[in-house]
């Protein structure tokens, strides 16, 4: 009920400032909200433009629906569940689209992770480490669970041409630039952006086949390799580069950008949703 609520709220707050800028103020940052509200305004932000397309949104999908859409591919495929009731849960969960046959199909999953709070703590003041004497801290492994979830929506949508998962990345351990940053009494701490110790973007480009990050990868690689043709599934990985938290806006410019990008890959089978709008 709390999550219907949220987002009626989000679609009447769209509704009365005619775009997503007025949902969250143009400052807005994410860590003042969360990417499940950011996904609940990206879903409203679809049915305007849209208003003749059916859409949904999940906050999760069960184990037992992946291995189901992977059987349809091959009877030989999802053959092993353990836990019948596991599902996987995205941060900012799943938005999907019904076509004219009546099937839903995803169009938007999204996650945010932060890791790295070096920024925070040298600008405070405070030192980390077993003795409280270094600067930095070394780098967690905690991002790597994203491969999970990214593993789990690539096998449910294998039978797709586009795969639409956003992953927005913020944080000291995602940086792309070396940056300084002023303790309170006036020492400067460099960041350099390629310390192994740091940084944890190359754990994370193995979900886009190490193709440039910022960038729109929804629709699916095509590659040959000798007598062979390749579908590639790539995540886009989206990070700010200098440490600093994510605006909201920018995010949903992102967002909307990759779920149309689906939704013009479903092409055909949302022809006659689609013709009945353009005609009215």
């Amino acid at each position: 009920m709390a999550k219907k609520n949220q987002s009626q709220r989000l679609t009447i707050q769209h509704k009365d400032s005619h775009g997503e800028i007025g949902i969250f103020g143009p400052n807005a940052k994410l860590h003042d909200t969360t990417v499940g509200e950011v996904s609940h305004a990206v879903l409203s932000q679809l049915q305007q433009r849209f208003p003749t397309l059916e859409f949904r949104f999940r906050s999760s999908i069960r184990k037992q629906e992946i291995n189901d859409a992977l059987k349809r591919i091959d009877s030989s495929l999802g053959q092993t569940l353990f836990v019948p009731n596991s599902s996987i849960i995205p941060d900012g969960g799943l938005i999907e689209v019904k076509d004219d046959m009546g099937v839903w199909h995803v169009i938007l999953v999204s996650e945010a992770k932060y890791q790295g709070r070096d920024i925070e703590n040298i600008k405070s003041g405070i030192l980390v480490g077993k003795n409280n004497n270094q600067d930095l801290m070394a780098a967690g492994n905690a991002i790597e669970r994203s491969h999970k979830n990214i593993s789990e929506i690539a096998n449910y949508m294998l039978g797709e041409s586009y795969f639409p998962y956003v992953l927005f990345l913020a944080g000291s351990n995602f940086l792309t630039e070396t940056i300084k940053v002023m303790r309170p009494d006036g020492r400067l701490v460099v960041l350099e952006y390629d310390s192994g110790m740091l940084n944890r973007l190359d754990r994370l480009t193995a979900a886009n086949y190490g193709m440039p990050i910022n960038t729109n990868l929804c629709l699916n690689k095509f590659v040959h390799h000798d007598d062979k043709t390749i579908m590639l599934q790539a995540a886009s990985i989206y990070t700010q580069g200098d440490g600093e938290d994510w605006s909201v806006n920018e995010m949903m410019k992102i967002m909307l950008d990759i779920a149309t990008s689906a939704l013009t890959a479903l092409g055909s089978r949302l022809f006659k949703q689609l013709t009945t709008h353009k005609q009215e």
